[in-house]
């Protein structure tokens, strides 16, 4: 089982947290162990404000109250939140920056899985940035403009670069990667209470 790092912020309306892989965020319908479970454990009632997969890790803020929950919720709606993820790609994306706009809708018959439906989807867009080139894989910053289920995961594979070790939609590029290499770097939202910016960077591990 993944170990929780002590939290980036603990105060009276909030826990910020760095998300370990091969967690759940909240508690799944056979999986029950999950951050959210963790978390109320040690520290007490927790509200939760948004998710990350399973295999994802990285940054999450969690309310510890409902004024706070409603309060940084809303910030997400409106995307007045600031979200950064990095992950590593199969091959070398076309350029060094682009955009990704394409509608997700959930596939019914395979689920968890999403696809792309140009009738059906849900508005979905991605900014991406080349970081690196490593060996066979690219190293991406990834900025996503709305939260889709999958989303960054399905954007990629769409472009011809599915994320490393991404088990649903990497396909026969899949090579027997530990985790997928996915991460959640930079949160930034206002303060439910003080009203200050905060801003939170975590560097991956792979």
């Amino acid at each position: 089982m993944p170990n929780l790092a002590p939290p980036l912020l603990i105060d009276d309306d909030l826990l910020v947290v760095n998300k370990p892989s091969h967690l759940l965020s909240v508690p799944g319908r056979y999986d029950k162990d999950c951050l959210q479970a963790r978390l109320e454990a040690q520290y007490g009632t927790t509200f939760v404000i948004h998710r990350l997969d399973r295999d994802t890790s990285g940054v999450m803020v969690f309310a510890r109250h409902k004024a706070a929950l409603s309060a940084v919720q809303q910030q997400f709606e409106r995307q007045t939140t600031s979200k950064e993820y990095q992950a590593l790609v199969y091959g070398k994306p076309r350029g060094n920056e682009g955009c990704i706009n394409l509608p997700i809708i959930v596939d019914w018959p395979n689920r968890p899985l999403q696809m792309i439906s140009h009738s059906e989807g849900r508005y979905a867009l991605t900014r991406w940035r080349l970081l690196a080139q490593e060996g066979p894989y690219s190293r991406v910053q990834l900025l996503p403009q709305t939260g889709r289920s999958h989303q960054l995961r399905l954007h990629m594979q769409q472009i011809g670069c599915p994320i490393v070790g991404d088990t649903l939609y990497a396909g026969e590029r899949l090579n027997d990667e530990p985790r997928l290499m996915l991460h959640a770097r930079q949160l930034s939202f206002t303060h439910p209470s003080s009203g200050e910016r905060l801003n939170f960077n975590c560097p991956p591990e792979f």
